[in-house]
């Protein structure tokens, strides 16, 4: 299955300005450039006023592009989810560590727009990047999650992820240490996989 296969709508309540639920559509599709401003803004909030990324600093429009390019370059995927013309989430993996062996697996990120969490985005952005996984002939997703995460956790857990390790006070932000769960599924692939000769 292709990437461009990977599109999905669905539509999701949500309170409009009467105070009722009204429906709405959430495309999934793969992440562009026109995208990077919607992005940049998404991934700021979150490092400057939680504990979902360990950082510090907001990146700026030229880190999140380079980011994208490695991401294109490497042939992993960016899902965004789309509502109009508004990105209200976006999910991607990467490599889980750097040495050869690792090859065949990746660590994965979902993250959702402040006023668009708890409204079920991570549902929609999780099984594309599962089903492409599986595609690339993968063997396991990590997703590493701050322990006070609960809603991130859930979401995994729902997905067949399970906990595999805890780490105690290995970051440090808004005044205190951060513990850092690590989450893995298990993919079905390789079928062969290869180890080159030294």
């Amino acid at each position: 299955m292709c990437l461009e296969s990977l599109i999905r709508g669905k539509k999701l309540p949500r309170t409009g300005d009467s105070g009722q639920k009204v429906q709405s559509m959430i495309l999934t599709r793969q992440a562009e450039d026109r995208d990077l401003p919607q992005l940049l803004e998404i991934y700021n909030d979150i490092i400057l006023t939680t504990t979902a990324v360990y950082e510090y600093k907001p990146h700026t429009l030229e880190m999140r592009r380079q980011w994208l390019e490695t991401k294109r370059e490497q042939g992993f995927p960016v899902f965004v989810a789309e509502e109009g013309k508004e990105i209200v989430g976006f999910s991607s993996f990467g490599p889980f560590r750097n040495w050869a062996a690792y090859k065949y697996s990746v660590e994965n990120s979902v993250y959702v727009s402040k006023q668009r969490r708890g409204q079920g985005i991570g549902k929609l952005l999780l099984p594309p990047l599962i089903g492409e996984a599986k595609r690339l002939d993968l063997h396991t997703i990590v997703a590493s999650i701050d322990a006070t995460n609960e809603s991130s956790l859930r979401l995994h857990r729902s997905f067949g992820f399970k906990d595999v390790a805890h780490f105690k006070e290995v970051g440090y932000k808004f005044g205190r240490w951060l513990d850092l769960k690590f989450l893995q599924l298990i993919l079905n692939g390789p079928e062969y996989p290869i180890e080159p000769s030294v």
